[in-house]
């Protein structure tokens, strides 16, 4: 033993390196190493120095810390490049900018006294760490450096140049990358991977495709499988997918089949190229899958919209002992979503949490908008809160968007106040969410604000952005700004186009929705199902029954698409409201889909308005006979036979509707006068702070229509309020108080009021 310890005593430096080496996996011996070099003086020499920087760098779990002491305790006459290296290397990894520091640290350093010159691992270490930062603009000066020292090597040192190019493809500035791959004199296989790893980083399929058959050109021994595999990421779309066929060939032909890795961007390749058969056929015949393969797999039927095939995976994979990563879980997550799948989203939940993914914001994310989706916004705020104060944009986005699939649109547009006063950045999808918020209430200020941030981040009205804000002027009932944001569209696509028609069609302008239609199909944009609804329903507003009848049949015959039940609705309300009952009746009762109840709905519906109690019976007897839930329907049939005093009828009509649990939903209207909400609803009325106000001003508006001679010519036999066997009114009265009725007159009431004028002045109803 005590010779043992002498002979440690005695090492050199080469065997104090050799031995350090040796205890990269045991940190305690490491340590006693270091311990040796300080008692005895060694550390004072750069190479042992350099050997315990690397040393402490290396480990599974760097201690930086020591490594910085180690570096600092050289003295300067002492240290060389590799000293300067042996740390800068390591930074750039793991601590970018304080690599970047070291680096500017040498440069000061690189005096004639000292003579230390970075080398071409310091350039190199240099480009890494400006790429991981990012910062372009060290990248660029540590390259005009690099042409200027004679000890970086320049162009014709491969392994600089790589690095160079490495930078500009990760800072997105592949033009620059390709400008140093086309001076290098000498390329090797990591250099063409790291060009075409640019390319595909940068969504350029066709170049990194071309500079692919280059490759097979010039140095087809270059070719292995980290090349094809970074092909085949570039040509992962669906505009690639024929030359991600050609590389397939390739792969086949070369024998690179082999390799898991190329297996894996196969399978990836397919699966975003929308081609999920052929996706299937290579993971089926692929002989190393991992969780990657299996994770590839399901992603892909998640986002080509075959969640139950998605599903189906998730299960197949935890069956056959694949641990899931974190990309499986958001995959499985977005296919729950689609299909509202929430207990099967419990169960990955579970899962996730037992593995330790839950925390990750783009797991939490796909995982607030699963249980959004699935109508669990509880569970999903819960999620949320977990990571709030994490500025991710799309863990806000997930909740806002959550908030207005759930109809919580006052919530999305606080979320998004709060995510404001946080100075996070907004994202389209952000934007458009709140934009559907703000339509949805019909609140024109929030929905201005929102356009002026939109001009301020530079969003642009391309895309879903332009489509929302124009939806929402229209649905606020500003046609001439939703107009205007519509012309102002780069690219207006289909969405685009039915928004603005929706918006003149609700607002009552079916001639113009008409008119844009026409240009619409001028301009070469081909209607889908959303426009026909659209124009069917101005039609039905305008009483244009022959030209809606063109539009229905020119669907199949001339745009090959087939009518959906939305679209005999808006037959049937067309047909309806121009008083043709019978054909509506008829019309129905030759569609082949299962239509349920909103069909004769629609028919009673239109009876009340014509008084036309034969048809009215009929559909209110059909309606009865498919069980239907509305409320309005039996009560409408019960007055029906009420006001023909068939009170057998009344009573049987009475007794299903309790006998189902049917109940009348309170009616509700509100207004909006000043930027302030005013909500009314039956029953409640007396609770808003004018109440006696808005009382009085209805009874003086009754006098005022009865002393003009304003007389209610309805007996109430369509009414939506029950009436009382034997209690049916026989003389003509004014009701402006009662029910729904009273509600909806009270709410355009409160404007009259006001002790002072309202600037503006919307209001709604149901």
């Amino acid at each position: 033993m005590a010779g043992a310890a002498s002979s440690v005593w005695r090492m050199s430096h080469t065997q104090f390196i050799e031995h350090l080496r040796h205890t990269a996996a045991r940190p305690r011996d490491g340590e006693a190493l270091h311990a040796w070099a300080l008692k005895t003086g060694a550390a004072s020499h750069a190479a042992v120095s350099n050997s315990l920087i690397t040393f402490y760098c290396s480990l599974s779990q760097p201690l930086l810390h020591a490594a910085f002491a180690v570096f600092a305790d050289i003295p300067h006459a002492a240290r060389d490049v590799a000293s300067w290296n042996s740390l800068l290397n390591p930074l750039s990894r793991h601590r970018p900018l304080a690599a970047l520091s070291h680096f500017r640290s040498l440069l000061s350093s690189s005096s004639a006294a000292d003579d230390v010159l970075p080398s071409p691992h310091s350039f190199a270490a240099a480009f890494t760490a400006a790429a991981r930062v990012p910062c372009a603009s060290a990248g660029a000066a540590a390259h005009a450096l690099a042409c200027k020292l004679a000890s970086s090597g320049g162009s014709g040192n491969v392994f600089v140049s790589t690095a160079l190019l490495n930078m500009y493809c990760k800072l997105g500035m592949t033009c620059d990358a390709r400008r140093v791959f086309d001076e290098m004199p000498f390329r090797n296989a990591v250099s063409w991977t790291a060009m075409v790893s640019g390319y595909a980083a940068g969504k350029c399929s066709e170049e990194a495709f071309e500079l692919f058959r280059l490759i097979l050109l010039e140095c087809p021994l270059e070719k292995n499988e980290f090349v094809t595999t970074a092909v085949l990421s570039a040509v992962s779309v669906p505009s690639g997918l024929h030359m991600g066929v050609q590389v397939h060939g390739l792969v086949v032909k070369d024998g690179l089949v082999g390799f898991v890795s190329v297996e894996n961007s196969l399978v990836t390749m397919y699966a975003k190229g929308e081609y999920m058969d052929a996706a299937q056929q290579v993971f089926e015949a692929s002989k190393e899958r991992n969780s990657i393969t299996w994770s590839a797999m399901i992603t892909g039927h998640a986002q080509n919209g075959e969640a139950e095939s998605a599903a189906r995976m998730f299960l197949q994979m935890h069956a056959a002992g694949f641990s899931p990563t974190e990309f499986t879980f958001v995959g499985v997550l977005n296919a729950c979503s689609d299909m509202g799948a929430v207990v099967l989203g419990k169960q990955a939940h579970s899962l996730m949490v037992k593995l330790g993914f839950e925390m990750q914001v783009y797991v939490k994310s796909a995982l607030v908008d699963m249980y959004a989706k699935c109508g669990c916004i509880g569970d999903a705020r819960d999620g949320f809160l977990q990571l709030y104060d994490v500025d991710d944009v799309v863990l806000w986005t997930a909740m806002i968007a959550g908030h207005v699939q759930n109809g919580e649109h006052e919530e999305a547009m606080m979320l998004y106040a709060k995510m404001d006063k946080e100075g996070i950045m907004p994202s389209n999808l952000t934007i458009t969410s709140v934009l559907r918020a703000c339509a949805c209430l019909a609140a024109l200020e929030p929905g201005r604000q929102l356009h002026a941030q939109i001009l301020k981040f530079g969003f642009g009205l391309g895309g879903s952005v332009g489509s929302a804000l124009s939806t929402m002027y229209s649905k606020c009932g500003n046609l001439e700004d939703g107009m205007a944001v519509f012309r102002r569209m780069p690219d207006r696509d289909v969405i685009a186009w039915n928004s603005i028609i929706s918006g003149f069609s609700q607002n009552g302008c079916g001639n113009g929705a008409l008119d844009l239609f026409e240009e619409m199909k001028l301009e070469g944009t081909a209607p889908d199902y959303i426009t026909f609804i659209n124009v069917l329903c101005a039609c039905s507003h305008m009483g244009l029954v022959d030209r809606g009848w063109i539009y229905f049949r020119s669907m199949t015959k001339d745009y090959g698409l087939t009518p959906r039940l939305d679209h005999y609705a808006c037959m049937v309300d067309m047909l309806s409201r121009a008083g043709l009952l019978k054909e509506a009746k008829e019309f129905i009762e030759s569609i082949t889909i299962d239509h349920g109840t909103c069909l004769w709905r629609i028919v009673l519906g239109s009876c009340r308005s014509l008084r036309d109690f034969d048809v009215g019976a009929y559909a209110g007897e059909r309606l009865m006979e498919l069980g239907t839930e509305d409320s309005s329907a039996y009560i409408l049939l019960s007055n029906i036979y009420a006001s023909q005093r068939k009170w057998s009828d009344v009573e049987r009509v009475r007794h299903l509707m309790r006998l189902r649990g049917v109940n009348k939903d309170p009616g509700c209207s509100w207004v909006e006068l000043n930027s302030r909400v005013n909500v009314f609803v039956v029953g409640e009325q007396h609770q808003h702070p004018e109440a006696e106000n808005i009382s009085a001003e209805l009874m003086r508006l009754a006098k005022h229509m009865k002393d003009e001679g304003y007389r209610q010519t309805s007996h109430f036999s369509f009414s939506e309020e029950l009436i009382v066997p034997g209690e049916y009114p026989e003389d003509d009265q004014l009701e402006l108080l009662g029910g729904q009725s009273g509600v909806g007159k009270a709410a355009p009431s409160f404007q009259n009021i006001l002790p002072f004028p309202s600037t503006e002045c919307r209001g709604y109803g149901h």
